[in-house]
């Protein structure tokens, strides 16, 4: 949410802004409900101060025996009374018309935030690794022989239908594992406190993230006004929702593993084979909540935890700025990660981490107290992947796949495999 007062003090600098992500300028309108909701109020404190002379006068006018000064007094409140209710409604109407504007209009980006249009436009800032040379042409991950018996993509759409995976046996044993490590590695090597959260929330929590009310197709909502969570950033981001946390307890960096759920609306063709787009899926998610000035190195440090988990596993990857024109609606600048994946012989996201500055605690009223005193500010919020599981499994099982059709399985993860090192090419943990 866009603090309106930033907007009145420099109206040009918000619509250059704006003109970084492609879009018209808004300030204008937004200035003129801005004016008529205030001049609303002004009206309504006129009239109440009307009121209550008036309201003085009337026992005096009663006391003195006035009676006809009496009655036009009386008359006078009730109508003042009347046009005080008439114009707070009327301030709340222009109120609620600035407010749901407001909710519709994204973060503005960072000044070192490259221009650009779409995803052509990102810039790659670093690069980790070597795709591994392979004497065989590379399969994508439910072509490797290994690894069919253990992911039956038919019987899930039998179940629930296109963007759904079934595992069994040893990938499945693989998948678990990866979340395990990463929680493990996110709470043990890099000082992330572990978090279970719920995965069906209410309005508040999803307008609070910016998922409501623009995105609204983009999830899941159950039939008694649930929402299905699209990431525990969702859940963990709120729990600074309506708080005043004191800023010596600052950052708090928190992760959690859970389900996740995307309608994957605008997404029809793309991905449509394996496991890569899915309705439902596990994410181990980072989120953290600092003040406003250390948001940009709590970035990088985020960004950091999610590029250590794919080190340990020894899978190639870069990591890219995204541009103004690709960036996520709540971010004020973005770092995607892209995995290689040798099926497609290209990198593919696995993690995106974003600062969000203020954008989402002025959202949902999320501030701390300054050390010393004074009067609450508004928290910053920070959200990455850590990774997304289900993506992380692809890239192991690509990147790992042998010429017969096993997979060798990254050191790292062995210890959460009670030792295992390979899935053979019959499809068993060895």
């Amino acid at each position: 949410m866009h603090d309106i007062r930033a907007i009145r003090e420099n109206p040009d600098a918000f619509d250059a802004a704006l003109a970084r992500r492609h879009l018209s300028p808004l300030a204008a309108q937004l200035l003129a409900l801005d004016e008529a909701r205030r001049a609303k109020i002004l009206a309504a404190e006129t009239a109440q101060a009307e009121q209550n002379r008036a309201s003085k006068d009337v026992g005096a006018a009663k006391a003195r025996g006035d009676e006809a000064e009496f009655q036009r007094l009386r008359a006078l409140v009730a109508e003042k009374k009347s046009e005080v209710a008439a114009l707070h409604a009327e301030a709340g109407e222009e109120d609620a018309r600035l407010t749901a504007m407001l909710a519709e209009i994204p973060n503005l980006p960072l000044a070192e935030v490259p221009e650009g249009k779409d995803e052509s436009d990102n810039v790659e800032v670093r690069r980790w690794g070597t795709p591994r040379e392979m004497d065989f042409e590379a399969k994508e991950h439910f072509d490797i022989k290994g690894v069919k018996p253990g992911m039956d993509l038919a019987l899930a759409a039998k179940l629930s239908g296109s963007r759904f995976m079934v595992l069994k046996g040893a990938v499945a044993r693989v998948h678990r594992a990866l979340a395990q490590f990463m929680i493990d590695t996110h709470t043990t090597e890099h000082g992330l406190s572990e978090c279970w959260t719920p995965v069906l929330v209410k309005d508040e929590a999803m307008y609070g993230t910016g998922n409501l009310p623009k995105f609204a197709e983009d999830s899941y909502q159950t039939t008694n006004g649930w929402w299905l969570i699209p990431t525990s950033e969702v859940t963990m981001t709120n729990f600074a929702a309506g708080e005043i946390m004191e800023a010596a307890d600052l950052p708090v960096r928190m992760t959690a593993h859970t389900h996740c759920f995307r309608s994957e609306a605008g997404s029809a063709g793309k991905d449509t084979t394996g496991i890569l787009r899915q309705h439902q899926f596990e994410k181990v998610e980072m989120v953290t909540l600092c003040k406003p000035e250390d948001a940009i190195t709590e970035h990088e440090r985020m960004t950091g935890c999610a590029e250590a988990i794919l080190q340990k596993l020894e899978l190639p990857y870069r990591t890219v700025v995204l541009c103004t024109g690709d960036m996520g609606f709540g971010s004020q600048k973005t770092y995607d990660i892209e995995v290689w994946v040798p099926g497609q012989q290209t990198f593919r996201e696995i993690s995106s981490c974003s600062t969000c500055g203020t954008f989402q605690a002025r959202r949902m009223n999320g501030r701390f107290r300054p050390e010393g005193g004074g009067k609450p500010e508004f928290l910053a919020t920070l959200n990455g992947s850590g990774l997304a599981v289900g993506r992380c499994l692809i890239a192991v099982l690509e990147n790992g796949q042998q010429a017969d059709g096993s997979v060798v399985l990254p050191e790292a993860l062995h210890p959460w495999l009670g030792g295992k090192t390979t899935i053979s090419p019959e499809g068993v943990l060895v």
